[in-house]
């Protein structure tokens, strides 16, 4: 079976629509800096994550994680390898601690949520934004993994040890569930081969439904956080094709 998410990874790794080298993500954040993730690299970046998820922590397709994540570059590879594994995955903040349990992996950037860990009935992944950031800042409670500290020594290739059916609830959002045929309704529909503007303040939801209808009509994404000015100079140098009129 030709599954959606993972086409669109081939595509990102060989270069189906776009060279492997073109920038596929870049993303500007609160500090100055600027990432730019080609195709390539963000596959590797999606093989390594989705590694560490199975490898370290079994995640397995029809298992689950909430990522209680704002939009960020880091955010979009989490959800990506949690696809290609076949994970069911919950974007935003999910709530009390009954929601955080109803996910086998919780992965978050709330320090507060995980000094509680011995509270959650869930295993925590901590996720360190900062722009350079080896490992996240400071002492962890037992049992929380550090997903910036372990995630690059695993492989570039993702060898799963069971593949999805297709059948798995991939992404749940509002009450809605989308299967792997159901990415391309999830998805923001985008011009072919677009560079799509996108609002990290709008929240990961939406960030995730437009960088999917983006990439999977061929194109790429500018991931832009809040404080970060939408400057005529910015959609020009990047060669925004969508998404622009709102700040620009």
């Amino acid at each position: 079976m030709d599954l959606v998410i993972r086409t669109l990874l081939k595509d990102f790794r060989e270069g189906l629509s776009l060279p492997p080298g073109a920038p596929r993500l870049t993303w500007y954040g609160p500090d100055g800096e600027r990432v730019e993730l080609s195709g390539k690299v963000l596959d590797n970046w999606v093989a390594k994550t989705a590694n560490f998820l199975q490898d370290e922590l079994d995640a397995a397709p029809g298992g689950s994680i909430a990522l209680d994540l704002p939009g960020h570059w880091k955010s979009s590879v989490l959800a990506l390898a949690a696809l290609n594994l076949g994970l069911t995955v919950r974007p935003g903040v999910p709530g009390n601690d009954e929601e955080l349990s109803a996910s086998d992996l919780v992965a978050t950037a709330d320090a507060g949520l995980l000094e509680r860990a011995g509270d959650v009935d869930t295993q925590l992944i901590a996720v360190s934004l900062g722009a350079l950031a080896p490992r996240w800042p400071g002492a962890l409670p037992a049992g929380v993994v550090d997903y910036a500290a372990e995630v690059r020594s695993h492989g570039d290739v993702f060898l799963p040890w069971m593949d999805p059916t297709g059948q798995e609830m991939l992404l749940v959002s509002e009450d809605q569930a989308y299967d792997d045929a159901g990415l391309a309704a999830f998805a923001t529909p985008t011009p072919e081969g677009a560079r799509a503007l996108v609002h990290a303040t709008d929240g990961l939801t939406t960030v995730l439904a437009h960088s999917l209808g983006a990439w999977l009509a061929g194109g790429s994404v500018v991931l832009v956080h809040e404080s970060v000015p939408v400057t005529e100079r910015l959609l020009e140098s990047e060669r925004v094709t969508s998404g622009g009129a709102r700040d620009a």
